[in-house]
């Protein structure tokens, strides 16, 4: 019996550290360029306000961006709501270009609406 408590245990140890390693690779930002900064002015396609973090996609200089905001709660908390936020919308949203996926980015702030918040 208690070598089968010793497998039960181990086998939750090892999920623990699976599913960390999961969300430690998810929130890891050293995968975004953080030596340039990139400005992107363009209009809402589509917005993922879901947590951990809220997401648009952004049309801009010809392209569709996706750039990945702060949990929504810290948006709310600095001033901008991201249920604010609406498609069709002008943004500008400044931050990094991602290192491994291209048109992704990182928002360090975004101005919506005359509105500016810092995100980090």
């Amino acid at each position: 019996m208690l070598h089968r408590r010793h497998l039960i245990a181990a086998g939750f140890a090892v999920a623990g550290l699976m599913l960390s390693g999961v969300t430690w690779a998810h929130h890891g930002w050293g995968s975004y360029d953080s030596t340039k900064t990139l400005t992107l002015d363009g209009v809402v396609e589509k917005i993922d306000p879901d947590n951990p973090h809220g997401e648009l996609m952004l049309k801009a200089d010809g392209k569709v961006w996706q750039v990945i905001l702060s949990p929504p709660s810290r948006m709310a908390n600095r001033g901008k709501a991201i249920g604010e936020i609406k498609v069709g919308d002008r943004v500008v949203a400044v931050g990094y270009a991602s290192k491994a996926h291209a048109n992704e980015m990182r928002a360090e702030r975004i101005t919506h609406n005359g509105v500016t918040v810092e995100l980090r």
